[in-house]
């Protein structure tokens, strides 16, 4: 819900930049002035004033758009959020060392993508309250479920790192989908969600899931639904500090296998990253709808409007240089 809109200037002090060209145009001004107080006394002809005034319009106009560009106006909005209070959505990034594989040196990683996944399906579902959580032998919490985009996008892009926090054991494969059974009885969720979607992003590598205990695990909890999207391409590899690559990581061909095999076991769904719009049409079909109520917080949002008067004074001065243009073309002409 719209509270409120407003201009403001980011850099109000940058706006200094136009006492110059207030000064330059005061100085013209007076110029003109005086030269029609001699042009008066000599009886002179007058020249076409409305070129003139034209031309001095142009300049005053390119000044103060340039100034107002320098102060940066954007307009701010706040708006009251509103949230369903009968969903949330839990994003549980795969943050072991294998997820820290790519294709090249400076490649993005599989955590890289995993994260820019989670932003973009958390944008599928923008009513519903979601949290952040990392995951390698156990699932520990970033970001519980809340309403907005912002603290969740923070979290995402500045928040999960590769073993952050370590595993509790150290081990080449540290993942282990076992761990998932944190999450019913984990206080993960508000107790009031009756629909409460865990979307697993990971690489699908992992120690061996007792499928069976985590399934149950779920059972036991009525209104779960499990969603994975896996991240993994045959050809990536671990790079250390030196750039070089890490000989004791291989890339596990049958992780998509045993994906499969535990969305199965869970009721849920399986997806690479290549099929993100899918994934994000099944989130919203998990989440369904339901009331929207307001959330008591509010976002304030901000648009630059920086371009847009650049842009304009851009305009005024093209159209400055046409008129001056189209002047010194008719002096020509009657020499």
């Amino acid at each position: 819900m719209l509270v409120g809109t407003s201009l403001t200037l980011l850099t109000p002090r940058a706006a200094a930049v136009g006492v110059v060209g207030v000064v330059a145009i005061a100085a013209t001004v007076a110029g003109r002035h005086r030269a029609e107080a001699v042009r008066r006394t000599l009886q002179l002809p007058h020249p076409q004033p409305g070129r003139a005034r034209a031309r001095l319009a142009l300049v005053v106009a390119f000044v103060a758009l340039l100034t107002l560009t320098a102060a940066q106006p954007a307009l701010t909005r706040d708006h009251h959020l509103r949230v369903r209070r009968d969903a949330q959505v839990l994003f549980v990034l795969d943050v072991s060392r294998s997820m820290a594989a790519s294709a090249k040196l400076h490649s993005p990683t599989r955590l890289d993508r995993a994260a820019a996944a989670a932003a973009q399906l958390r944008g599928t579902v923008p009513t519903v309250a979601a949290g952040v959580a990392g995951l390698t032998d156990r699932v520990l919490p970033y970001l519980l479920p809340v309403p907005g985009r912002g603290g969740f996008d923070q979290v995402v892009h500045d928040g999960v790192a590769i073993e952050n926090p370590p595993p509790q054991a150290s081990a080449v494969r540290a993942t282990t989908y076992d761990a998932l059974q944190q999450i019913p009885e984990g206080g993960f969720f508000d107790p009031r969600a009756r629909t409460r979607v865990v979307v697993v992003l990971t690489d699908g590598e992992s120690n061996p899931v007792q499928t069976a205990e985590v399934a149950a695990a779920f059972a036991r909890h009525p209104g779960y639904h499990v969603l994975f999207v896996r991240f993994w391409r045959p050809d990536e590899a671990i790079y250390d500090a030196d750039g070089q690559i890490e000989s004791a990581y291989r890339p596990d061909p049958s992780s998509a296998a045993t994906l499969d095999t535990l969305a199965s076991a869970l009721g849920g769904q399986a997806y690479g990253e290549n099929d993100l719009h899918r994934a994000g049409r099944t989130l919203q079909r998990l989440v369904g709808n339901g009331p929207v109520t307001d959330s008591g917080t509010t976002v304030r949002t901000q648009t630059p409007l920086g371009p847009y008067t650049a842009g304009l004074a851009l305009v005024a001065a093209a159209g400055l240089i046409l008129l001056s243009g189209a002047v010194s073309s008719v002096r020509w002409v009657f020499r």
